[in-house]
């Protein structure tokens, strides 16, 4: 298959976990109703941005994967005939908890998860209080539309990340995202940050020649301090911008991605053949000093 048409969906969440599952899955239907072969939920989409606070009742609202919301998934993905691109808090045992994105085919089936590698921990970004690191390494998925990478939110700041992807056969990367901006800051500072996330991610399109899509929440959180920033983006596999969201909608849109371009680029600008893998081994440091 050359060509693919993802769905992004970029929409505000409210306190409720099923009005958020339910109002996901009306999404993925306009998606789909728009021609959407893939479709790519944000990040912890069933809820609102719980990591602002540490909060013991937070652990409530984590499931098992498979679980309540993949099996909801699935059946909407089976009937319309579309992959489903599903972040969720996944309870893994008692006490174990992980920041999780599930793959749902086509035809409905559960195709696996990947657990968020990097986890932050930040001011209103307090990951580390809910979330284990990853141990299924980085993730690509056979779908029926395409080999697709996933990433999460603090990982597409890392080009490790999006190259391992990229060199395990990821033929689009994704990335359901959550991060916003502080609304005490100045508006100099949001624009950097923004500009900042972009950037750092459609430069992951360029150096591995893949298409990049990043879903981004959007709307008022946290009593108003934070303001989820939208933005959600598709690029080319030269980084090429194909659809940008506004900063302060909810959206859904259908953007089409040719596969056959990784190629074309790949050979007029050769970043994978021409790595000096045998110079690579210091990267596994934590910091590269006398010690």
């Amino acid at each position: 298959m050359s060509k693919v048409k993802v769905g992004l969906v970029q929409m505000s969440c409210v306190k409720d976990k099923q009005t958020n599952l339910n109002k996901a899955i009306e999404k993925v239907r306009e998606a789909a109703s728009k021609g959407a072969q893939i479709v790519c939920l944000q990040e912890l989409f069933t809820s609102l941005y719980f990591c602002d606070v540490e909060d013991y009742d937070n652990f409530e609202l984590a499931e098992a994967i498979p679980g309540p919301s993949t099996d909801a998934l699935s059946a909407v993905a089976k009937e319309l005939g579309v992959v489903i691109i599903a972040s969720l808090f996944e309870k893994r045992a008692q006490g174990l908890y992980h920041n999780t994105t599930a793959v749902l085919d086509a035809d409905g089936s559960y195709l696996g998860k990947y657990r968020k590698m990097h986890i932050p921990d930040d001011p209103a970004f307090y990951e580390k209080f809910y979330f284990t690191p990853g141990d299924l390494g980085y993730k690509v998925f056979k779908t029926k539309f395409g080999k697709i990478g996933v990433l999460i939110c603090w990982d597409q700041w890392y080009p490790e990340a999006s190259r391992i992807t990229a060199l395990m056969g990821a033929e689009i990367m994704f990335y359901p995202t959550a991060i916003g901006w502080a609304t005490d800051q100045d508006e100099e500072t949001n624009k950097d940050q923004y500009n900042a996330w972009q950037t750092i991610q459609r430069s992951h399109a360029v150096a591995n020649g893949v298409p990049v899509v990043s879903v981004n929440r959007v709307g008022f959180e946290q009593d108003g301090a934070m303001k989820f920033w939208g933005g959600s983006f598709a690029t080319n596999a030269q980084g090429k911008l194909l659809y940008l969201a506004s900063h302060d909608q909810e959206e859904v849109e259908v953007v089409e991605i040719d596969l056959n371009e990784s190629d074309f680029f790949r050979k007029h600008w050769p970043f994978l053949r021409d790595r000096r893998i045998e110079t690579y081994a210091p990267i596994t440091k934590r910091f590269i000093d006398e010690d």
